[in-house]
């Protein structure tokens, strides 16, 4: 090992809406990260100040800096524009004013696919039958904010065997309902929206819509207030009988888009659930008709029995996936 590895370093980060999370990535284990801290993004100016800061603290400055920021926005241009921060800044900038060596942006589920590999199996739980078939292209999606997607293929480059991910807007496909209850979801969602989307669903707001559109059936007085939060609390309870079919609907609506998901790639290799919202409740995810949305595809049923789905229970999916993409390049 020469000076230059010694005095290198792998700086990866995973930024969101509300917190950015560092760390520094092992150079020789795409699994394993250390030296972690998290930021509020609100206390902070700039992306640049808050990785200045990190970069004192842990006395990197004098260092080769390589980083890797997983970041939740379109990161296609030089100038980048956060969706939920008043950030924005230059790549260039950014790397010319921190003194890195390389500097790359990836999309946050571009990490997480990233990090899908990696997963042991205290970092997933499987949800109904299946088998991974290995090299074979895997999907993740992941209900939050939004509806995230991403797709992850084998590649072989120059005889190495790599993963490549390719990215999308898979969230915001059009809604397809099955069965009446979701056509009454779809029916209300009309009177307020443009179009509907399966992310109008699949995401916290999208709970707390498919909630609306119960009690709008109902005729009963809206009540607003209720977060997704408390509509899945209250389901999960089974205290509120709307909320526990508001969290019945959310399941199998998603099963259907997962299942949709794996036709699309010939998802083989598994089916991944990410996300800050399912992973509260995978017991009820298992009870409900979530598999058996996912498997009924009619004359292509025999593809998605044989497809395996998890849940990703890894608490820094962002971080790993970014460790990866870096030690990959």
């Amino acid at each position: 090992m020469n000076a230059l590895e010694i005095n290198t370093i792998n700086l990866i980060a995973d930024i969101g809406g509300t917190n950015i999370r560092l760390a520094l990535a092992d150079k020789s284990c795409k699994a394993n990260y250390k030296e972690i801290e998290t930021y509020r993004c609100a206390e902070f100016n700039s992306l640049a100040d808050v990785l200045g800061l990190y970069i004192n603290n842990k006395q990197l400055s004098g260092l080769v800096i390589n980083a890797c920021l997983a970041i939740a926005c379109p990161v296609d241009d030089d100038l980048i524009s956060m969706t939920n921060l008043p950030w924005q800044f230059s790549q260039t900038d950014l790397k010319s004013q921190l003194k890195l060596n390389n500097l790359t942006l990836i999309n946050d589920y571009t990490a997480i696919a990233m990090a899908i590999p990696l997963l042991s199996d205290k970092q997933k739980v499987k949800v109904g039958g299946g088998k991974v078939v290995a090299n074979k292209p895997i999907a993740v999606c992941g209900p939050g904010t939004g509806l995230g997607v991403a797709n992850l293929v084998p590649v072989s480059t120059s005889g190495v065997s790599q993963w490549h991910c390719f990215g999308g807007e898979g969230g915001h496909v059009d809604f397809a309902p099955i069965g009446e209850q979701e056509i009454t979801v779809l029916r209300y969602l009309n009177t307020i929206k443009k179009r509907v989307s399966y992310e109008q669903l699949l995401s916290g707001y999208g709970l707390e819509q498919i909630y609306q559109a119960l009690v709008n059936e109902e005729n009963k007085e809206l009540k607003s207030t209720l977060s997704a939060e408390d509509i899945s609390t209250q389901g999960l309870e089974n205290t509120c009988p709307l909320c526990h079919q508001a969290l019945l609907i959310f399941c199998q609506t998603l099963g259907s888009f997962a299942g949709n998901l794996a036709l699309i790639m010939n998802s083989q290799g598994g089916v991944y659930i990410a996300g800050g919202i399912v992973p509260r409740f995978i017991n009820f995810l298992k009870a409900s008709q979530f598999r058996e949305r996912f498997e009924t595809k009619g004359r292509l049923s025999h593809i998605t029995l044989q497809t395996p789905t998890y849940v990703i229970t890894e608490q820094q999916p962002g971080l790993l996936g970014a460790a990866a993409y870096l030690l990959q390049q």
